[in-house]
C-alpha cells in the first residue's frame, strides 16, 4: 500500500508553490527554509513525482506541481473555512475577479458597492490583468475580457460595443458647422496594448467618415489605457475614441459630449469566462449576473444612441 503524503508536507508544497519561495513559505508556516525543503522532498519521494525544478537557488514548478497547486490551495482554503465556522468565526464568501486594467481602474471599482449592497459583504479580490490570465494558478473565479480568449473554459458573449468620439462640452462647440468632422480639434490616441489590431484607431474613424485627415490622425496626446484617454478627454485636452461601456456615464452626466455622430462597432464582443470549479458557487453566480447587467446597461445607454 502506497504511503500517503503528510498534511504538513502538502502544506509546505502549497505554500512554497503559491509564494514562489521556500523562504517565504517557511516564514508563513513558522519553520525553517531547510524544513520546508525537506518536507517537500519527502512528499516527492512518497508520490514518486518531482514537483519543483531546483535551479541556481530558484524553484520552478514542474507540470506535476502546476497540476497539484490549485487543487491543494482550494483544499486548504476549505479546511480554513471549516475551522473558522467551527470556532464561530463566520466566513464571508471569497471571490477573485479579473478584468482588463482600464476596467479595474474606475469603471468596476466604482460599481462594486452596488453589488455589495444587493448581495451582502464578500471578500473580493479585484485584479486588473492583460490577457492571458492564469486561471488555475491564481484561482480566478470570473474573467471579463474583450474577445473569446478562453474557450478551454466555459465562456459566453455578453455584449457588443463600439467606439465613439467624445470630448468636453467646451471643445465640442469648436467643431466647424458643415465642415470636416472634428476639424481643428486636438485628438487623444489610445495605445490599446497587445490587442491593438482589434480596436479602431483615429485613422480608421476618419476613413469611415470619408475624410482624409493627413497627419492630423497621428498628432495629439497619447495614453496607454482606455481609462487614461477618457480622463484626458474629460479634462478638456482633446477628443478621444472611447468604448461605450466606459464613456456612457460621463455622457449621461454631461462631463462628455459626442462632437460627431459616427461610431465604429468593435469586431469582437465582451466575454465572460467562469471556470467549472467556480461555476456552482452562489457568490460567483450572483456576481456573474450582476456584472452582465452592468455591462449591458452601459453599452445600451441612451446617451450612445
Amino acid at each position: 500500500m502506497a504511503t500517503l503524503p503528510s498534511l504538513k508536507g502538502l502544506q509546505a508544497f502549497e505554500a512554497a508553490a503559491r509564494t514562489g519561495s521556500f523562504a517565504a513559505a517557511a516564514e508563513e508556516l513558522s519553520v525553517s527554509a531547510a524544513a520546508v525543503s525537506q518536507l517537500i522532498r519527502t512528499v516527492e519521494e512518497q508520490m514518486g513525482r518531482k514537483l519543483f525544478h531546483r535551479v541556481n537557488r530558484r524553484v520552478v514548478l514542474t507540470e506535476a506541481g502546476v497540476e497539484m497547486l490549485p487543487r491543494l490551495t482550494m483544499a486548504f482554503q476549505e479546511i480554513g473555512s471549516v475551522s473558522r465556522e467551527l470556532s464561530g468565526d463566520a466566513l464571508r464568501p471569497r471571490l477573485v475577479v479579473s478584468v482588463p486594467p482600464s476596467m479595474a481602474m474606475g469603471w468596476l471599482s466604482q460599481r462594486l458597492a452596488g453589488f455589495v449592497a444587493r448581495h451582502g459583504a464578500a471578500d473580493i479580490s479585484l485584479r486588473g490583468d492583460d490577457d492571458p490570465v492564469p486561471f488555475d494558478r491564481e484561482l480566478i473565479d470570473i474573467r471579463l475580457s474583450y474577445g473569446p480568449h478562453y474557450r478551454e473554459h466555459p465562456t459566453e458573449d455578453i455584449a457588443g460595443d463600439a467606439v465613439y468620439p467624445v470630448c468636453a462640452p467646451r471643445l465640442a462647440g469648436m467643431v466647424k458647422a458643415g465642415g470636416e468632422p472634428l476639424a481643428g480639434l486636438p485628438l487623444i490616441h489610445t495605445d490599446w496594448g497587445p490587442t491593438g489590431a482589434s480596436f479602431p484607431s483615429w485613422r480608421n474613424w476618419f476613413e469611415a467618415a470619408g475624410v482624409e485627415p493627413g497627419r492630423a490622425a497621428q498628432r495629439g496626446l497619447s495614453a496607454n489605457s482606455s481609462r487614461a484617454a477618457l480622463d484626458l478627454a474629460i479634462s478638456g485636452l482633446g477628443v478621444a475614441l472611447a468604448q461605450g461601456v466606459y464613456c456612457a456615464e460621463a455622457l449621461e452626466d454631461g462631463r462628455l459630449v459626442r462632437p460627431a455622430e459616427r461610431a465604429i462597432a468593435l469586431r469582437q464582443p465582451y466575454c465572460l469566462t467562469v471556470p467549472e470549479r467556480s461555476a456552482r458557487r452562489d457568490v460567483v453566480t450572483a456576481f456573474r449576473d450582476w456584472l452582465i447587467g452592468e455591462c449591458q446597461r452601459a453599452v445600451g445607454s441612451s446617451a450612445l444612441r
